[in-house]
């Protein structure tokens, strides 16, 4: 029986490397990697990290912006920078715009990137009061801003120049590095540390009305200075401290209704004080602690599955106390 001959690749042919679960094209008879990391995104999901601080290692505070592609792994890339050297802060973003408000020492500035292109950050206007620790969210149009000063919430109009505006009051008083998300309609924010210990209660908001808060459920444990991020449907919050435990669990939600969270996972690695940023299919959460170490690794996890963190790649320099937004989350 004759052998059949050997199928012919067409030139430009795509196809997924399953052993490397690389990208790659069909050229000069040839198969090639394509090209995932390049600086210029056009239009994808990208999440930018920004500030942070490594003390004791040595003690550094940053105006760092280091952006990732969400849907591809790999090493963060420069961005540009804030203002000025920035930690504590928080952040909320539209589809176009990223800002970053607050920061220690408390200040009530907001800061505005435009993912699109590189470059530093520029003034885009005040929050009514200073921020430290404070917890950042948004839907398409309007970024939601706790600002640790009380229970102080403001909202922000992302396509206007201007300042913040009172939007009402969270259910907690000075919670500090608290988690947030949303979906299209709804915000979520909370476990946080409320002294003298920390609170696994989480809030929730109509981001398009103003007004008070209402108690949505609670995270499966007490923790705070964890990182929480959204697609359209669930919430993830992952990590966190209960001092003097470091955390590496993984929560989820259904932002649309109300209750308690539920085990989604494990982390790689046990940690606090991170940050954490969403497309619609991914969550990923960089930077952080376990005392007296600090990290820049990224780590992620698939939004809508159940199951443990996979190594993301590198933040451009080990951070703690940073913060983070994307311009694919769960609110637009």
């Amino acid at each position: 029986m004759a052998l059949k001959p050997p199928v012919e690749v067409p030139q430009g042919a795509i196809r997924l490397n399953t052993d490397s679960q690389k990208m790659e094209f069909f050229a000069q008879d040839q198969w090639w990697q394509m090209a995932t990391d390049v600086p210029t995104l056009d239009g994808g999901a990208r999440g930018v990290f920004m500030g942070g601080h490594n003390e004791p290692d040595p003690s550094s505070v940053y105006d760092i912006i280091d952006y990732i592609t969400i849907p591809t792994q790999g090493n963060a890339i420069d961005f540009g920078n804030l203002t000025a050297t920035e930690m504590e802060g928080n952040a909320f973003s539209s589809s176009t715009r990223g800002f970053h408000f607050g920061g220690d020492p408390a200040d009530n500035e907001i800061e505005r990137i435009t993912f699109s292109s590189t470059g530093n950050a520029v003034d885009a206007g005040d929050l009514t009061a200073t921020s430290k620790t404070g917890i950042g969210l948004a839907d398409a149009t309007r970024g939601i801003a706790y600002l640790n000063n009380g229970d102080t919430i403001n909202y922000y109009t992302m396509a206007a120049s201007g300042n913040a505006v009172d939007f009402g009051n969270a259910s907690f008083s000075g919670g500090a590095n608290g988690m947030g998300c949303a979906s299209s309609t709804r915000g979520v924010l909370g476990a946080a540390y409320v002294s003298p210990s920390a609170v696994n209660t989480l809030d929730y908001l109509t981001i398009q009305t103003t007004g008070n808060t209402a108690d949505f459920g609670d995270l499966t444990t007490l923790r705070y200075a964890g990182s929480g991020a959204s697609n359209s449907v669930r919430g993830v919050f992952m990590n966190g401290l209960v001092a003097p435990t470091v955390s590496n669990t993984i929560d989820y939600i259904t932002i649309a209704t109300l209750g308690n969270a539920i085990d989604f996972g494990d982390c790689v690695t046990a940690l606090y004080l991170t940050a954490g940023c969403a497309s619609s299919t991914r969550m990923v959460s960089g930077g952080g602690m376990v005392a007296p170490s600090i990290t820049n690794a990224i780590e992620y996890v698939e939004i809508m599955t159940t199951g443990n963190a996979v190594d993301f790649g590198d933040l451009t320099q080990k951070r703690r106390h940073l913060d983070s937004c994307s311009n694919a989350h769960g609110g637009l």
